[in-house]
C-alpha cells in the first residue's frame, strides 16, 4: 500500500492514546480503533507510521502489529490465549540439559540456573530438571502459579508476551524479562545458548544465521513492546 498520508498525530481518547494520519483515525485490520494503552506506546506507534516513504512496509512497523493483535486477537478471549502461553511452562526450554560434553553442560548451568533459581524464589515453585530430551511432567503445582502468573497480565503485555515465549521455548526466560531481571539481548541469548555453542564448534550456517537474525529482530520488537507498556 502507498503511503496515503501527510502527517501523524497521537490524540488522548477514552482508553488511552489514539493515532490519527491527517486527523482520521487508524483502524486495526478488525476495524476497531488503535488505541494504545500508554503515551510512549502511542508515540513509538506513530514514529512507525511517520517512518513510512513511499510505500507502507508492516514488516517495518512491529509495534503497530503487535498492538493489533492485543486489539483484535487477544482482547476478545485474553484467558485463553494467556492458557496457551502458559502451557510452555510444562516444557521449559531452561529445564531440559544435556548430559554432555562438559562444557555445553557446564554453560547450561552457568547461564540457566539463576533463572530457574529466580522464578522458585518469586513464584515459590520447584522445577524437575530433565537430562535429555524426553518429556517428564513438572510438579502441578509449578504449573498452576506459572500459569497464574500469566493470567495475571492484560491483553497487550500478552501480545508482546507471545513472540516472546514461542521464540525462546522458555516461560521462565519471558518472566525474567517481564519483570526486569534480565534485559532483552541476555534473554535471547540465553534462549539460543545451545544454537550459539553449536556455532562455536562448527561455524555459522547461512540460512541458520539469517532465520536467528529475524527471530532477534521480533524478539528485541516485542521486549520493546513491553517496555513501553509501563
Amino acid at each position: 500500500m502507498k503511503r496515503f498520508y501527510k502527517t501523524v498525530t497521537t490524540e488522548k481518547v477514552e482508553g488511552g492514546h489514539a493515532i490519527r494520519l491527517d486527523g482520521r483515525a487508524v483502524k486495526t485490520p478488525a476495524r476497531a480503533e488503535l488505541v494504545l494503552p500508554t503515551s510512549a506506546l502511542g508515540l513509538s506507534v506513530a514514529a512507525e507510521w511517520d517512518a513510512q516513504e513511499i510505500d507502507i512496509n508492516p514488516r517495518s512497523m512491529p509495534l503497530t502489529g503487535l498492538a493489533n493483535a492485543a486489539i483484535d486477537r487477544v482482547a476478545p478471549d485474553p484467558e485463553a490465549f494467556a492458557q496457551a502461553l502458559a502451557a510452555y511452562g510444562e516444557t521449559d526450554l531452561v529445564c531440559y540439559r544435556a548430559d554432555h560434553p562438559a562444557e555445553l553442560v557446564g554453560r547450561q548451568a552457568e547461564c540457566w540456573d539463576p533463572l530457574i533459581d529466580w522464578a522458585q524464589q518469586r513464584y515459590d515453585v520447584e522445577f524437575e530438571l530433565i537430562h535429555g530430551i524426553m518429556h517428564q511432567p513438572q510438579p502441578p503445582a509449578t504449573v498452576a502459579r506459572l500459569a497464574a502468573a500469566v493470567h495475571g497480565y492484560n491483553a497487550f503485555q500478552l501480545a508482546a508476551l507471545q513472540p516472546l515465549v514461542t521464540i525462546s521455548g522458555s516461560l521462565v526466560i519471558t518472566l525474567a524479562l517481564a519483570e526486569g531481571e534480565i534485559d532483552g539481548r541476555a534473554a535471547f541469548d540465553a534462549a539460543h545458548l545451545d544454537e550459539l555453542w553449536q556455532v562455536e564448534q562448527w561455524g555459522e550456517d547461512e540460512l541458520a544465521t539469517q532465520a536467528r537474525v529475524h527471530r532477534a529482530e521480533d524478539f528485541r520488537a516485542a521486549a520493546r513492546f513491553l517496555a513501553l507498556l509501563v
